[in-house]
């Protein structure tokens, strides 16, 4: 198995949409480093990696917007194809198995990290203001 982790920002709202009967989330995140090239000039690179999230939770769908911090884990893929003019190309795909979102652009202090995951607790556990019934308080790993 190879697992992926990433932490960016989101390019543009998430979109859900039905695939034979199951919910997908698709959004993208950008995560940007800098470094410094042979010259020893500052440069910075920019890699995207379009995520799709198969869930019937969706209600994490409301808080994937542009510009959210989000940690996303799970499983690689790399499509190739052929742009317009011949040339190859390759696009980095992400089959989710973790949602962490981290904090929006206009929240400088970070907001509480609403989690989901394939096999957490079913979504009616979670209610708005990512604030937990007190009867999974106990059940919580940490």
């Amino acid at each position: 198995m190879i697992k992926m982790q990433v932490i960016g920002r989101l390019g543009k709202d998430c979109v859900v949409n039905t695939v034979n009967g199951k919910n997908v989330i698709n959004f993208s995140v950008a995560h940007s480093e800098k470094y410094k090239d042979s010259q020893g000039v500052l440069q910075e690179r920019t890699i995207w990696a379009e995520c799709a999230y198969w869930t019937d939770r969706t209600a994490i769908a409301q808080y994937l917007t542009k510009g959210t911090q989000v940690y996303v884990d799970g499983s690689p893929d790399v499509k190739a194809y052929s742009r317009q003019d011949n040339s190859p190309g390759a696009s980095l795909t992400l089959r989710v198995r973790e949602v962490q979102l981290l904090g929006s652009k206009n929240d400088s202090t970070g907001t509480p990290g609403y989690s989901a995951q394939q096999t957490s607790a079913p979504a009616s556990n979670v209610q708005a203001g990512n604030e937990v019934n007190e009867a999974m308080v106990d059940d919580l790993p940490f």
